[in-house]
């Protein structure tokens, strides 16, 4: 990625890059983007004389965003990019790299706020109990597109037409028939899968990383919570519902023993050869469900605005909704609020005469 720096350069990109994953416990998903950034920024310094950290001066920086800017990068975009700066010049100024924190003033565009997409009520049970349905029953490919035990829905062979051999008839149709039970036993297993985890999603509001990182000790049946890792590496307690519990009960009972393999570890929800489900199957395995069942377009995340969203309808307190999502800011959860004054604002003009 840096590879068009100078190698005192690179050496201090590396070292940012380590702090910010072990010291700051940022995402391997931060890391790269902030990396990213940094090196866009040194390489930008460099172009204009700087050859060292130390020279990093903020109308470098200034100028690398103006540069950006004319470029077409988004709002949002020149918005990280400003803080990826910022983060770089206080721990190079702590390190002893920079004389001072040059960075340190440097303002950021505000990123244009969109309203989130939000299911109705209706919208979001028709999706949680969409597995299972007979048009919205068939279990998602696996994400590397090879053949799996989950993209086969429907026996292999039709036993009542097929014909034997003179000898050996019955070993066939045995084995054929032991093949149709497998798939079927694998594909109701997927089903339970796919259940529990949109009940999750939806129940928790819980991200879509979040989900797949949980572990079978994170649940605790007994008070129906999860024990979430979010951001930064910060734990929270979530609770979940009953339709959840039912959910979660059949897929320990009947549908996880199934696809476990010894690979599987403890990881609560497993893919297609029974490792830990990723979250690029389970974008995938929500937009079907959402497509079968008629919905709009609707990803992991829409799930949990919808939940955010439902929670604060039904009174739930601004503060209480911020900690159940995790967010380390509160003006993160307040755009539930925009939305919900959004449907009033939608209802009204529908339903009063003289809106």
């Amino acid at each position: 990625m840096h590879a068009a720096l100078p190698e005192p350069l690179r050496d201090t990109v590396d070292e940012f890059a380590r702090h910010l994953a072990s010291v700051r416990n940022r995402s391997a998903h931060t890391v790269r983007a902030y990396v990213g950034d940094v090196v866009s920024l040194l390489d930008h310094a460099r172009r204009m004389g700087c050859t060292e950290v130390a020279e990093l001066s903020l109308d470098t920086v200034r100028s690398w965003l103006a540069r950006q800017r004319t470029t077409g990068a988004a709002r949002t975009s020149l918005a990280r990019r400003a803080a990826a700066a910022r983060t770089f010049s206080a721990w190079a100024h702590r390190g002893g790299l920079l004389p001072s924190d040059v960075a340190a003033t440097l303002a950021s565009p505000r990123p244009q706020r969109t309203l989130p997409t939000v299911l109705r009520a209706d919208q979001a049970t028709l999706l949680v109990e969409a597995p299972g349905r007979d048009d919205a029953s068939r279990p998602a490919p696996d994400p590397s597109g090879a053949p799996t035990r989950e993209t086969a829905t429907t026996p292999v062979h039709d036993t009542t037409t097929a014909t034997t051999p003179a000898t050996g008839g019955a070993a066939v149709i045995g084995a054929q028939d032991g093949a149709a039970a497998t798939i079927d036993r694998t594909g109701e297993a997927v089903l339970l899968r796919d259940r529990v985890l949109l009940e999750l999603l939806y129940g928790t509001g819980v991200r879509v990383s979040e989900a797949c990182g949980l572990d079978l000790a994170d649940v605790d049946q007994g008070r129906r919570v999860v024990r979430v890792r979010g951001k930064g590496g910060r734990e929270r307690a979530v609770p979940y519902g009953l339709p959840a519990q039912r959910a979660l009960d059949e897929w320990l009972r009947r549908g996880r023993p199934w696809l476990a393999v010894r690979g599987s570890r403890d990881a609560l929800l497993l893919g297609a050869r029974g490792g830990r489900l990723h979250p690029t199957t389970v974008r995938r395995i929500v937009g079907r469900y959402a497509e079968a069942a008629g919905l709009p377009r609707t990803n992991p995340h829409a799930l949990r605005h919808s939940a955010a969203t439902h929670l604060l309808e039904g009174g739930a307190d601004l503060r209480v909704v911020q900690e159940l999502l995790g967010h380390s800011s509160l003006a993160s959860t307040q755009v539930y609020t925009h939305v919900s004054v959004e449907r009033l604002r939608a209802a009204y003009r529908q339903a009063h005469p003289r809106a």
